[in-house]
């Protein structure tokens, strides 16, 4: 989990950011959490997960 952050600034810095989705989830972290450290989505579990990967895709 502390890396996270890191990985979305790596993936900014590489001007990749507009072309990718980050998801983070399970129960280590929150919602509130992926909006502090710019995440695009936070669910609570794989099923969740898989359902927001295909809203994200369309």
């Amino acid at each position: 989990m502390g890396v996270i952050k890191e990985v979305i600034d790596a993936v900014t810095a590489a001007g990749i950011r507009d072309k990718v989705k980050i998801m983070i989830g399970g129960a280590p972290v929150t919602d509130a959490y992926c909006n502090q450290i710019g995440a695009d989505a936070y669910t609570a579990d794989a099923a969740t997960a898989a359902d927001k990967a295909v809203e994200l895709c369309n």
